[in-house]
This record gives structure tokens, C-alpha cells and sequence, in this order.
């Protein structure tokens, strides 16, 4: 009787350990993105390497464990496996740390080369402990399988039992680990459960794996020590001339926020132009290469796209200010301009996706206007939901930047119709469009050439405004025919009392003016190429070492 209980509970310890294997796999997979997205950004790019790459490890330790499998069929050296592949899984971030460091500083100097080696070099190091854990349900198949005609049922259920432990490795570490833990702490997380399934199932097997288990107990406390360590530094050091505030994993982003020390600015006609002053605070996401929003005490004027909205109203004849919606809230630069240049009188309703960034606004960006509503949600679908409500809104702007991506379905025919319905008779749609360089110096603006064709099925005039030394630019659409010309005779009859952020605002829009040049592309919800286009772009952009 004895013998049948210890029967049965190694048979279930076996499910356990495969369902512990598909989660762990599934977990790091996940995690593998953001560490990677923490310096390399999010794109499609990125996660088509992280996904093809690890497909490819399991294929390989598919085959290799069933291989192994047929050789030496014994639960000792399944468990073996598995640990190996628990602590390779757990070292993966540590050894990966100065390799992404390196990286982050060649991403922020567009080093291209560096960066892309850097990116692959990171890639390979997840081959082994992938590979290892692609090696347990076919071991574990071979071990569990008693006679040929049960081969169906028991490789059935244990890889029944595999793909739910990986339902749970998807959700677990985007809703609770990631956001909670951090990045490092999560691989270290699933490496030490899966470690502990592999001893503990060493331990059962009596005195041989006891013996094996002795053997590999230094496992857990190296993990613990190397990922302790590792938790006292930030992924990313903030650049030089700048400190961190804080950072924090969330279910969306990684989140720095930076303070700078001395002042940026650039050298004209041999004197030092002050552009920001110290203090002055930048809300960087993921890779860290654009900056989401900037904040200072005693200052408004930023110049790049945030003060470019400031210069939409006045493309009416008549600019009306009252309700404002923005998509891509972040940590509210928009929201703060329009407050303190136009007044809390104009309501302000802020639709951000990520909670995170919304506790960083209001902590660090003085987030905190008594006419702002902040919403916490995907920006169509809140802008459908208030529309629905009888919202109407003067502007509606839409910043809503995952570099380099703008999300596809904010780029729609049918977006664009939406967001129309939502206006007043007489309100304005900008929209922040990517550009790039092209080797030979001529500009790449096949997204905002198809963004532009798409716009004009809407609205009866569409405006284009480059934002100087960026690689930005913003389109308007209006819901009644507009002209550029409206913006230099508001800018002449500003006050002379008129915000110095205003004035900057419609003299840079004045001077980004480029004709609305269409293309035939059109963007649907059924058919929008959006990360198909910026995928060329980037690629153009890195292969042709553009300045």
C-alpha cells in the first residue's frame, strides 16, 4: 500500500513538473520582451525575433529530449534537465544586464551596429535554458508512458497539462509579476519554482536523486544571491547630466523618470542656448529613446510636439478652446500647456492606457489640474464611450506614441469618422506621425503620406507641420475647410501679455508648414499596413546609416 501511494504521487509530481515547465516557458517568453523592450523598444521587429527565436529553441529540445528520452528513460535525468534549465532561466537577465547596458548607450547615440549586436547577443543567451525546458514533455512523455496503447491518452494529457501551465505563464507575469516584481525578480521567480519542482522531484526518487539533489542544492542560493545584487541598480542608468526618480515595471512600460542636472540646450553663433533648464523632469518609456513628457516648475515652453498643439485652435478663424480630449495622455505635458496658457476654465479630458504613468504624472509632472479628467483606458475605445455619452470636444489630440509605432487601429478610416463625430462644429483632430531620414538625406514620409490620404476621406482640409530637429510630425484635420494662413494673423494679433509658450507655439507651427502631399494608401480597420510601413522605414533608416 505503501508502494502505491509513493507510485502515485511521483506520476503526479511528473504532471507537476510539466505544468511547471509550460508556464515557465510562457513566463519567460513574456518577460524576454520587456527585458529586451527595456532598451529595445517594443515594435513588431522585436517581438517577431523574441517569438521566431524561441520557437526555434523548443523545436530543437523537442526533438533533443525526445532523443534523450529513448536513450536513458529515467525520472533522475528528467529532473536533472529541468534544473538546468530553471538556473540557465533565472542567469538569463543577470548575464544579459551589462550586454544591455552596453546596448542602451549605443540605442540612445544611434549606434546601429551596436545595438543590433547587442540585440542578438541577448537573443542567443536564452537558447539554452529554452532549449532544456523544450526538452521536458517529451521526456516526460517517454517516462510516463507504460504500454503502446495508452501512448495517446497519457502524451494527451500531459500536453494538456503543459499548454495550461503556459495559459497561466501568459497572464501571470503582464498582470501580477512584471508590474509587482520587476522584470529581474519575475525570471528569478519562475526559475526558482521550477528549480524546486525539479529537486523536490529528485528528493522522491530515493536515494540516487537524493544524492543528485545534494549535489545541485548551490542552485537556488547563487540565484539568490546574483538576482539580490542585481536589484540594487537600474537596468538603464540615466543619461549623463541626469538622475533617476524613479522606475517601475508596469503591465505596459518600463517607466524612468529623470531629472536633469545641468541644462541642454545647443551652441548658436558660439554662445550656449539654454533649451532646458536643470530640474527640468522627462518621462522616458522603454527603450528610453524618446521622451513621452517633460515638466519644469517655472516653465511651459518646451519646444518639439507638445508646444505644437498649443498652435492648433488657430487654424479656426475663430479658435475655440473649451473642451479638449487627448489620447496618450502620459504624464500630462498637453494637459499642463493648455491649462496654464488658456486657463482652468477649458475642460481637459486625459485618456491614458497605463495607470503607472498616470501615478508618475501626478507625482513627479504636476499632474494634478482641477479641469483635467483622467481616463484609464485604450484611447478609441474611451473616445467611443464618451462620444456615445454626448462629449463633444474643440480638439481632440492624439499622442499616443509606442516608439516607433503609432497604434494601427488610431489610424483607421473608420477612426478618423469616429473621432469627426466627436467634434463640435467647428473642432480639429492633430495627430503626433512619425518620419525618417533616408541615407541619400531626402526624408521618408510614407506614413504620414498615407495617414494624409486616409485624414482627407474625412475632413476638408488636412495640415501638415514638421516639428524642427525631430523626427515628428503633426497633422490636422479639421471638421470645416481651414487655411495656414489663419495661424500668422492669430500670432500677429496676439497681446502683447500673450504666454511667451503661445507665442513660440504658432511661430514654430508657422515654420513647419509643408504641403499635405497624399499617397493611394489608405488605412481600414480591415486593412491598415501601419507597422508594416514604419518596419521599412526603420530598416531603410538603420541600413542606410542615416545622420
Amino acid at each position: 500500500m505503501r508502494m502505491h501511494t509513493s507510485s502515485t504521487l511521483i506520476r503526479q509530481w511528473l504532471s507537476l513538473a510539466v505544468f511547471t515547465s509550460g508556464m515557465t516557458t510562457l513566463a519567460i517568453e513574456l518577460t524576454a520582451s520587456r527585458l529586451l523592450g527595456n532598451v529595445f523598444g517594443t515594435s513588431n521587429l522585436v517581438w517577431a525575433n523574441v517569438i521566431g527565436l524561441m520557437l526555434l529553441y523548443l523545436t530543437v529540445g523537442y526533438f533533443v529530449g525526445g532523443k534523450l528520452a529513448d536513450r536513458t528513460p529515467r525520472p533522475e535525468r528528467l529532473y536533472q534537465i529541468m534544473a538546468w534549465g530553471a538556473f540557465f532561466s533565472g542567469l538569463v537577465p543577470l548575464v544579459a544586464r551589462p550586454v544591455l547596458s552596453a546596448a542602451a548607450s549605443a540605442v540612445s547615440g544611434f549606434e546601429a551596429g551596436v545595438a543590433l549586436g547587442s540585440f542578438v547577443a541577448v537573443l542567443i543567451l536564452f537558447a539554452l535554458p529554452i532549449t532544456l525546458l523544450g526538452c521536458v514533455s517529451p521526456f516526460a512523455v517517454r517516462i510516463a508512458v507504460q504500454s503502446v496503447s495508452e501512448t495517446g491518452k497519457v502524451s494527451g494529457r500531459l500536453y494538456a497539462i503543459s499548454t495550461l501551465g503556459s495559459l497561466i505563464g501568459t497572464f501571470l507575469p503582464t498582470l501580477w509579476t512584471i508590474p509587482t516584481l520587476g522584470t529581474t525578480a519575475t525570471f528569478f521567480l519562475f526559475a526558482m519554482l521550477l528549480l524546486g519542482v525539479a529537486l523536490a522531484g529528485l528528493v522522491m526518487l530515493g536515494s540516487v536523486g537524493r544524492s543528485v539533489a545534494l549535489r545541485l542544492a548551490w542552485m537556488p542560493l547563487l540565484l539568490l544571491a546574483l538576482t539580490l545584487n542585481a536589484q540594487s541598480s537600474a537596468l538603464r542608468p540615466p543619461p549623463q547630466g541626469s538622475r533617476l526618480l524613479w522606475e517601475y515595471d508596469s503591465a505596459y512600460n518600463y517607466i524612468q523618470v529623470l531629472e536633469l542636472e545641468v541644462p541642454v540646450g545647443q551652441v548658436v553663433n558660439g554662445e550656449f542656448v539654454t533649451l532646458w533648464e536643470a530640474g527640468t523632469r522627462e518621462l522616458r518609456l522603454n527603450e528610453g529613446q524618446g521622451i513621452h513628457s517633460v515638466w519644469h516648475p517655472q516653465r511651459r515652453d518646451f519646444g518639439g510636439t507638445w508646444d505644437m498643439f498649443l498652435a492648433v485652435p488657430f487654424f479656426n478663424p475663430q479658435p475655440r478652446i473649451e473642451r479638449i480630449c487627448v489620447i496618450g495622455l502620459a504624464a500630462g505635458t498637453i494637459s499642463t500647456q493648455y491649462t496654464d496658457v488658456f486657463g482652468v476654465h477649458v475642460h481637459i479630458d486625459g485618456i491614458e492606457i497605463d495607470p503607472a504613468i498616470v501615478e508618475a504624472g501626478r507625482r513627479f509632472f504636476g499632474m494634478t489640474q482641477p479641469n483635467l479628467r483622467v481616463i484609464i483606458e485604450d484611447g478609441r475605445l474611451a473616445l467611443n464611450r464618451l462620444r456615445q455619452a454626448g462629449e463633444r470636444y474643440d480638439l481632440i489630440a492624439i499622442d499616443a506614441y509606442r516608439v516607433p509605432y503609432v497604434p494601427w487601429h488610431l489610424t483607421t478610416l473608420e477612426f478618423f469618422q469616429e473621432a469627426r463625430a466627436a467634434l463640435t462644429a467647428h473642432g480639429l483632430v492633430a495627430i503626433n506621425v512619425g518620419r525618417t531620414v533616408r541615407a541619400d538625406g531626402t526624408q521618408d514620409r510614407r506614413l504620414i503620406e498615407a495617414m494624409t490620404h486616409t485624414m482627407q476621406q474625412v475632413f476638408p482640409s488636412v495640415h501638415t507641420l514638421d516639428v524642427a530637429d525631430s523626427f515628428n510630425t503633426i497633422l490636422i484635420g479639421s471638421a470645416q475647410p481651414t487655411s495656414i494662413t489663419t495661424l500668422a494673423a492669430h500670432r500677429d494679433r496676439l497681446p502683447d501679455e500673450s504666454p511667451l509658450a503661445l507665442r513660440r507655439a504658432l511661430t514654430a507651427a508657422i515654420d513647419g508648414a509643408r504641403p499635405s502631399v497624399p499617397s493611394n494608401v489608405l488605412f481600414t480597420d480591415d486593412r491598415a499596413p501601419v507597422e508594416t510601413i514604419i518596419n521599412q522605414m526603420v530598416i531603410d533608416y538603420l541600413l542606410g546609416s542615416a545622420p
